[in-house]
């Protein structure tokens, strides 16, 4: 009874979280799987359960086979360009740079900015015009006499979706560098200044003892952004609209319920995502969870 009443108060202070989050994102999760398991095209019919006809008759699809490997790429530059450029900004921090404040309040402030925003100026600094048409960059380049960089950007047949991920890169680098910053600050002096009496140079230092420090960082900071390029949709609206040129699993299913109007559809690569995002995301908590009671016990 005593243990009762030591977690009813706690329960029934979470109890309308819970009840929201079961209704709003479990609730609606359980709805839209269920949409898609239905053959309703259109938004009148009711619709009948046809089992995973439409999650495999998706892949029939060329522009599903499109979008996912815009994303598959977009995923890549975004993930491992925000990953590299974020650890190189969080070194120079970790140094002691003279006016870290001020560098790091500027690393971090295009994080406060909306994809939308950073989309709406990006579409112009990736304008794909050239020469005597030249904007943004390319008029940069033009500038500086330097004609043979100018590029279509996201507009590339090939490597548009690479060009899309710079925004995104700019954007989320310096909540990067943040984590990384708080990892290198964990590393205690005392093994640094080991290493270094024992004649290990300042690579091996970094090598052997830091970068090890910085595994759990890393992870975190590739499931976060992993779970945002996978779901990404603001930003490739905001550079691009719904190109096909552009097109991505998000920018996809808006296509198919707005403009398309089949639920059914938009539903089944909804569904894709949210399970794309928890390939990501799954492990990474109950990795977490067992972290934890390992500590518990201990």
């Amino acid at each position: 009874m005593t243990r009762v009443r030591r977690w009813l108060p706690g329960l029934l202070l979470v109890s309308p979280s819970i009840v929201a989050i079961g209704v709003f994102v479990y609730g609606m999760l359980g709805w839209n799987f269920r949409l898609a398991m239905t053959d309703q095209h259109d938004e009148i019919s009711e619709g009948r359960f046809v089992g995973l006809e439409n999650f495999i008759g998706l892949w029939d699809e060329p522009r599903w086979h499109i979008s996912v490997n815009h994303a598959l790429v977009f995923t890549a530059v975004f993930v491992g360009g925000a990953l590299l450029l974020g650890w190189f900004l969080a070194f120079l921090m970790e140094k002691g740079i003279k006016g870290e404040g001020t560098f790091r309040a500027i690393y971090l402030f295009p994080m406060a900015v909306s994809f939308v925003a950073t989309g709406i100026v990006w579409r112009w600094l990736m304008n794909a015009g050239q020469d005597e048409r030249a904007v943004g960059l390319n008029r940069l380049f033009t500038g500086l006499g330097l004609d043979s960089l100018q590029w279509d950007w996201f507009r590339d047949q090939e490597w548009g979706m690479a060009a899309m991920a710079i925004p995104a890169i700019w954007q989320m680098s310096g909540y990067v560098m943040a984590l990384f910053l708080a990892g290198f600050r964990g590393v205690p002096e005392e093994l640094r200044e080991a290493a270094r009496v024992d004649g290990c140079s300042e690579w091996r230092v970094y090598r052997h003892i830091v970068l090890p420090y910085l595994r759990p960082v890393t992870l975190s900071a590739l499931i976060i952004l992993g779970h945002i390029s996978l779901k990404v949709f603001d930003l490739v609206v905001a550079v691009a609209g719904t190109q096909i040129v552009t097109d991505v699993p998000a920018v996809f299913m808006w296509v198919a319920v707005f403009e398309s109007h089949d639920p059914a559809k938009g539903a089944t690569i909804a569904s894709y995502i949210v399970l794309a995002v928890a390939i990501f995301v799954v492990p990474y908590l109950i990795g977490s969870v067992r972290k934890e009671r390992r500590e518990k016990r201990s």
